[in-house]
């Protein structure tokens, strides 16, 4: 059976993101990356055993395959967006161009990402690319298989759950996570992903 194995990650020095939040927070990647090969085997071993008996088990395992699977992959869209250092977005670009389309101006796309990331509560927030609508697209997600929206591809995400930045912040402080996430981004990262889908 294949087995999923945790990518490494480039990362530099981080500006408002410490070292060791980092590592607690690619430590529990690894877990997702553990767990997915675990139920993986589980549904595999119960079902050479009698699959009418573990029916409901099997089923079950089957559930929370998509919890750990989109934690794992979340995540490996999450970490590259730090690799490489800080560099500041193309605003001429083809990804500039059309978050600006879509949103009046560059600052405007900034706001509406970060008021979607302050929700209330754990999750993601997402930039996508909507093929078939040719438009972009930012969303809340809450448990990583709640929410996602179909066909869509994943140009920037952030990681709103408590274990990407409690190391170092408190909750009420999520914000100062917020903004040290774009003071370290990559942006080319973003680009490239959208140039590499339309």
């Amino acid at each position: 059976m294949h087995k999923y194995e945790p990518q490494k990650f480039n990362l530099p020095s981080l500006d408002g993101i410490s070292e060791k939040q980092i590592d607690v927070h690619l430590g529990l990647y690894g877990g997702y990356v553990t767990h997915i090969n675990l139920l993986r085997e589980q549904i595999a071993d119960l079902s050479a055993q009698d699959p009418e008996k573990y029916k409901f088990a099997i089923e079950s395992i089957r559930r929370r395959l998509g919890f750990e699977f989109n934690g794992m992959r979340m995540h490996e869209f999450y970490f590259p967006q730090w690799e490489g250092g800080a560099r500041e977005e193309s605003r001429e670009g083809t990804l500039g161009k059309a978050l600006i389309e879509k949103y009046g101006s560059w600052d405007a796309f900034i706001v509406h990402f970060k008021s979607v990331a302050m929700s209330r509560g754990s999750g993601w927030t997402t930039l996508g690319w909507d093929k078939k609508g040719s438009t972009p697209h930012v969303w809340w997600t809450a448990d990583h298989e709640l929410g996602m929206l179909t066909d869509m591809d994943i140009l920037l995400t952030i990681d709103m759950w408590e274990h990407a930045y409690m190391v170092d912040y408190l909750p009420a402080e999520k914000a100062q996570h917020v903004d040290a996430f774009f003071k370290n981004l990559n942006w080319k990262i973003a680009e490239g992903r959208f140039d590499s889908v339309v």
